[in-house]
């Protein structure tokens, strides 16, 4: 794909590259006196507004399961200061239930003059029509060219003539405490403009293991998401995709998907209409000094295997409680690991290095393709039964369950429900929508299976096997905050 341009052209004219860079040069030249007479931003709203839209998605029905799962797993904030990570997919009546045929806003901008448009996947997945309302109120259907999960990076095409469109910058440049802007629609009320400045470069965020975050205190609110962030210059430095808030609305803590990122991404897509990552196929967890002690290796890098999947690329050379110390040239660490993997080719072979049973090996991996996430599996399950002496409630559980908590590979398990704060389960970590699959050695089949545990005490601790987001890890319950 072409190196992408800002296209400054009136209505059905024909400019070629070289005056199209030249007058994004003069754009930014007058920019830059414009906003030191003026000081603010009216100048570069000006100039960048056009490019930004509105994307109006016609989603497909959620089971009614899933809305009641989403509900307790909000209701199950009890301390009322845990903040969660909130996709910026509807505007106007987003606390409202939605019925067939609802619809939804998000946001997105022109990124090349003959129509292709960035925005979130998160916003248009599972969509049945897609249509992009412009600037100027025109209204268009909108083709999905590809859409990636691990950046929540989509592209869009429509066919309008030439369209103005923004420039891709390098976040790189960007330092904390420069000042930046948000364009989009928020809550539907129409196109919006805030500014704040970057805050933190490099965020992680659980939910989006990939992606290094910008952060910004811009607001950012639902409807938002898809939008560009810009610089002072007018170029866009990242995608804004996630806020962290304990209420969904801003609070100063909004993320961007970086602008390298997106530039990486929408050539494979407009090409192929998705992106290739590479894949291992298993869980792991952090290490820490006992464990390491325990393990026997030297050091408290690398990450612990919890989990093999069936058929998974490396079913046959990894097996649980191998120590993954490094990948190729890169030492692996817990947090990194999913970001090496993705990087690799499918298909191809990487050199490892594996601590076994106190020895060091070094084994060939052969790297698989990362799979897309479902898109709304539906939730259907049993009424749930209270656990006393554990203070939680579980509910049996169904293939569509597991595969929505990641736990394909389970053939049964139990999901928590319910959490009491300061009961044993809730002391211990647990959280709504874990899956319980063993107590002790014991494989959990039926909620009666655990319904009927003693309590638990720091010198009889209950051991869990718990998987969150598709990741197994033992859990003691001692009915205390040890």
């Amino acid at each position: 794909m072409p190196p992408i341009s800002l296209w400054l052209v009136s209505k059905g004219a024909r400019l070629r590259r070289a005056a199209c860079v030249a007058a994004s040069t003069a754009f930014l030249l007058a920019y830059s006196a414009a906003y030191a007479a003026e000081g603010g931003y009216v100048e570069l709203v000006r100039q960048v507004a056009p490019s930004v839209v509105t994307i109006l998605v016609v989603e497909q029905r959620e089971g009614a399961g899933q809305r009641a799962v989403e509900r307790a797993n909000a209701a199950s904030d009890v301390d009322g200061v845990r903040a969660i990570v909130r996709r910026l997919l509807s505007g106007p009546g987003s606390n409202q239930e939605p019925s067939a045929g609802d619809s939804v806003l998000g946001s997105g901008f022109i990124i090349r003059a003959d129509g292709l448009i960035v925005t979130n996947r998160h916003v248009v997945a599972g969509a049945r029509t897609v249509q992009v309302k412009l600037a100027d109120g025109r209204e268009l259907p909108a083709k999905v060219v590809g859409a990636d999960a691990a950046t929540d990076i989509a592209l869009l095409r429509v066919s309008a003539g030439l369209l103005p469109a923004l420039r891709l910058g390098s976040s790189e440049n960007i330092s904390v405490g420069e000042a930046v802007i948000a364009i989009g629609n928020p809550f539907g009320l129409g196109q919006s403009v805030t500014a704040g400045i970057i805050s933190a470069r490099g965020r992680t965020l659980e939910a989006d293991p990939y992606i290094d975050f910008l952060q910004t205190d811009a607001a950012i609110n639902a409807g938002n998401s898809g939008g560009p962030l810009l610089s002072t210059d007018g170029a866009v430095i990242g995608v804004t995709s996630v806020i962290f808030s304990p209420n969904g609305g801003s609070i100063g803590l909004g993320f961007a998907i970086p602008a390298e990122t997106v530039a990486s991404v929408i050539g494979e897509l407009e090409a192929h209409g998705r992106v290739d990552r590479g894949y291992l196929g298993i869980s792991v967890q952090a290490m820490t000094p006992a464990l390491a002690r325990a393990l026997g290796v030297n050091s408290a890098g690398g990450a612990l295997i919890t989990a093999v999947e069936p058929h998974a690329p490396v079913e046959s050379t990894l097996r649980v409680g191998d120590v993954l110390l490094s990948m190729g040239p890169n030492a692996v660490t817990f947090e990194g690991l999913g970001k090496i993997a993705a990087r690799l080719r499918p298909g191809s072979t990487v050199e490892a290095t594996v601590q076994r049973d106190g020895l060091q090996l070094s084994i060939p991996l052969k790297i698989g393709r990362l799979p897309d996430p479902p898109n709304s599996p539906l939730l259907m399950g049993d009424q749930d039964t209270w656990v006393p002496n554990l203070r939680l409630g579980v509910a049996n559980t169904t293939k569509e369950i597991r595969k929505a908590l990641k736990a394909d590979d389970e053939t049964g398990g139990l999901i928590v429900t319910q959490l009491r704060p300061a009961g044993a389960g809730a002391l211990a970590g647990l959280k709504i929508g874990d899956l319980i699959t063993h107590a002790g050695t014991k494989r959990l089949a039926d909620v009666g299976d655990l319904a009927s545990v003693g309590p638990p005490s720091i010198k009889n601790p209950l051991l869990l096997r718990v998987l969150r987001d598709g990741a197994p890890r033992f859990v003691a319950v001692t009915g205390s905050d040890e």
